[in-house]
């Protein structure tokens, strides 16, 4: 049985790992992108993302990847305080006009949105895009999907919780099924968070993402020898 049930986790993970991502953007022809010395990521929205700890993490995905491109950023936390103080309401940074507004009150050139329209079960969909804050043009827009392995690393989570509350539990057989339940409820809401499988894949999606946001970085000029 103990050999049935570790090969079966064994599966479950192996076909945990298998992921799948893609992502297209638009800059918007001819502008300048060099201009822009410093942006904020003004809100996070999407179905299922609820909370400042899940919206910061996938702020600081995307401020990584964004540094890579030679750009400076606000840090989220500050962002939210500085607004707070001007009194602007969190509902108008849904919209391009809103956000721009927030840009003018940041001192930013741009601003960017993130929203993720589908985040559940192994699916994530994400898209971003980049406002000039002067006349809330989009400056560039940027869309990409994934798989992040959720279900699974949640039925990964339940089987090896049932597995430890059917060792744990010892006695009859009874016994044995009454702890192999409770330990894959325990295991199964612990399965059921960001895990560092998920956080890895939209890291993976969101730098596809942003590959195609025009870089701040002076290209590198090579000598002659």
């Amino acid at each position: 049985m103990k050999t049935v049930l570790v090969g079966m986790l064994l599966t479950v993970l192996a076909v945990a790992g298998c992921a799948s991502s893609r992502a297209e953007s638009q800059p918007l022809a001819g502008y300048d992108f060099s201009g822009l010395d410093r942006i904020a990521i003004v809100e996070v929205t999407g179905r299922g993302i609820y909370g400042d700890a899940l919206k910061n993490d996938i702020s600081n995905v995307f401020t990584l990847e964004l540094m890579k491109k030679g750009y400076r950023l606000i840090e989220r936390r500050e962002v939210k305080a500085l607004l707070k103080e001007q009194e602007f309401q969190a509902s108008d940074l849904t919209t391009d006009v809103g956000a721009a507004r927030a840009g003018q009150i940041l001192n930013v050139p741009a601003v960017m949105l993130i929203d993720i329209p589908k985040y559940k079960g192994e699916k994530i969909e994400m898209s971003a895009k980049l406002i000039d804050v002067e006349d809330a043009t989009i400056l560039w827009i940027g869309t990409g999907s994934g798989s992040t392995g959720k279900t699974l690393s949640t039925l990964v989570g339940a089987g090896l919780g049932a597995a430890a509350g059917a060792v744990i539990a010892g006695g009859d057989s009874s016994d044995r099924v009454v702890g192999g339940v409770i330990g894959g409820v325990v295991g199964g809401v612990a399965g059921n968070v960001l895990s560092p499988e998920q956080k890895e894949q939209m890291q993976k999606v969101a730098a596809k993402v942003i590959k195609n946001l025009p870089s701040r970085l002076a290209p590198q000029v090579s000598q002659k020898k």
